[in-house]
């Protein structure tokens, strides 16, 4: 049952790089990192302007899509296009469901749910948007920052991960087209055109997801370093990010040698249980009245007004606060989506599309949404009552101190913070080899339904450059280096995002037109 997925195949096929794929990626990012170190007052004034284009210019596209998304993905559920099989009537499912959940949650948000889930409810609390006229540290701004975090971390996050999931998913094992991001738009165009196109897209895809996961992977080094500094007293800062870069990517290379059935598959297990230890530790320990009785009000508010909240842009009032959190979010997903879609794909085989949208958007919201309520719940009510002035600790130990503080009041504290810690260097591993994964994938030859492992030296290779890339931007940037690198990624990504939601609802329109199985 998994030959599909461990790479075994009845005839070996020669897999070689795709030079013309990897090298344009590659060198872009070398140049990043070059002039960062050569002339950093340059490499300011060039991000600083892409950035200010992505949120000022083109903002508000990255949040009518991210609507969009969610719309769309909801009619496939109930479409005909639910009832398709990926791969055939006959295709049999790689994962058991629970493994299946295990590996989306941890191989896509997970590693932000950790570090953002008690630092971002503070600054929501702390500095609400001007234009809404809400008194910081108040009561209404405990409420906005609930709501907030829902809006970010939810159901619009997955939808944007969904749908070019399906999309390639279906192109790819329905439709018979190649193993490329390119296949994303496969509806759109004819197999001759987008072969033409399969190199360039690849080329440019690997660039913005390698910048997306450039920011992940900075935002679990930091998480990582909150720990260490607050189980062994440890500075948390450059030099501690470079031992702990060093040591993530050698854990990354050993997982990745494994292959997916056994490194991805157990540590994504593990790590889903460790997720539920920390609930459970909370739910008995933990403010419990409260985190409930704010994230019901806040889940209703947020329901009640995620139109208006997904696409606020604060441009009327000249409020910078959207561009600072809603548009760097939607950026970093559609960053990631593009590559993320191919893994999460690959996994998918043998399911219907209607389960797909289950279990890459239904059910990992809805653990995203009782985890933001337990854990940014427990966050605002140690700050609103005295107990821990989490703001004051993120002013002066930076963000990633926050989780440490808030669990450290804990009875129990030291087991329940070296639990977390675990949690966030697995989802930090796991994250890191998806990703890289399908990245070696999309720039090697020969990969096909029975062979979609790439060699081991060009996900070794992906690894070592984004773990690079990363190490520089937090290091000279900071929190802002890790927002830097989802704006430049995002730009690039949205257009294929756009193409993907089109090609989406071409399929929708008639299934049975585009799957080969339907025609047999």
């Amino acid at each position: 049952m998994d030959r599909h997925i461990s790479g075994a195949t009845e005839g070996k096929v020669k897999q070689k790089i795709r030079p013309w794929v990897f090298l344009p990626a590659f060198i872009l990012l070398l140049l990043t990192i070059i002039l960062n170190f050569t002339n950093y007052e340059a490499f300011l004034t060039i991000t600083e302007k892409a950035k200010n284009f992505m949120v000022i210019d083109m903002g508000w596209i990255f949040s009518i899509s991210g609507v969009l998304s969610v719309i769309i993905i909801i009619f496939v559920y109930f479409s005909p296009l639910g009832e398709v099989r990926l791969g055939g009537p006959d295709a049999v499912p790689l994962l058991k469901k629970s493994t299946w959940f295990a590996v989306t949650l941890c191989t896509t948000i997970a590693a932000g749910i950790l570090f953002w889930g008690t630092a971002e409810p503070i600054w929501h609390l702390a500095y609400p948007p001007e234009s809404l006229g809400i008194e910081p540290m108040s009561a209404q701004a405990a409420i906005f920052a609930m709501e907030t975090m829902y809006l970010h971390w939810t159901f619009i996050p997955y939808a944007i991960y969904a749908v070019p999931t399906i999309v390639f998913a279906f192109a790819y094992y329905n439709m018979k087209r190649s193993f490329s991001v390119g296949s994303q738009i496969s509806p759109l165009v004819t197999v001759g055109l987008q072969n033409k196109f399969n190199g360039i897209i690849d080329a440019i895809v690997l660039f913005t997801v390698a910048t997306g996961i450039s920011a992940s992977f900075g935002t679990a080094v930091m998480n990582m370093g909150g720990g260490m500094n607050a189980l062994f007293g440890v500075n948390n800062d450059k030099y501690l990010w470079i031992v702990i870069t060093i040591i993530g990517t050698i854990a990354f290379i050993i997982s990745s040698g494994t292959g997916l059935m056994k490194g991805i598959r157990i540590l994504s297990d593990v790590n889903v249980y460790l997720y539920y230890v920390i609930i459970a530790a909370l739910l008995i320990l933990g403010p419990t009245v409260y985190f409930f009785s704010i994230g019901t009000e806040a889940f209703g508010g947020f329901l009640d007004n995620i139109f208006s909240k997904a696409l606020f842009t604060g441009t009327a009032a000249g409020d910078t606060w959207a561009s600072g959190w809603t548009m760097f979010y939607w950026s970093n997903w559609m960053a990631w989506a593009p590559v993320s879609a191919v893994f999460l794909a690959r996994i998918a085989y043998g399911y219907k599309i209607k389960e797909v949208v289950m279990m890459n958007f239904v059910v990992p919201s809805i653990f995203s949404v009782v985890w933001m309520t337990i854990l940014s719940g427990t966050t605002l009510n140690f700050q609103m009552t005295g107990r821990v002035d989490v703001l004051a600790v993120m002013n002066e130990q930076g963000s990633a101190a926050a989780a440490y503080a808030v669990l450290g009041e804990l009875p129990l504290s030291g087991i329940i913070i070296t639990i977390y810690l675990i949690a966030v260097l697995i989802s930090f591993i796991t994250a890191t080899d998806s990703t890289t994964n399908a990245m070696a994938s999309i720039c090697t030859t020969g990969i096909r339904e029975g062979s979609q492992e790439a060699p081991l030296f060009i996900k070794v290779a992906w690894g070592v450059i984004v773990g690079t890339v990363s190490l520089v931007f937090i290091a000279t940037l900071g929190i802002d280096g890790i927002k830097m690198m989802s704006y430049l990624g995002g730009f690039p990504a949205l257009f294929l995002g756009l193409f993907s939601l089109v090609a989406l609802l071409r399929i929708m329109r008639k299934p049975e037109k585009f799957d080969t199985y339907a025609k047999e």
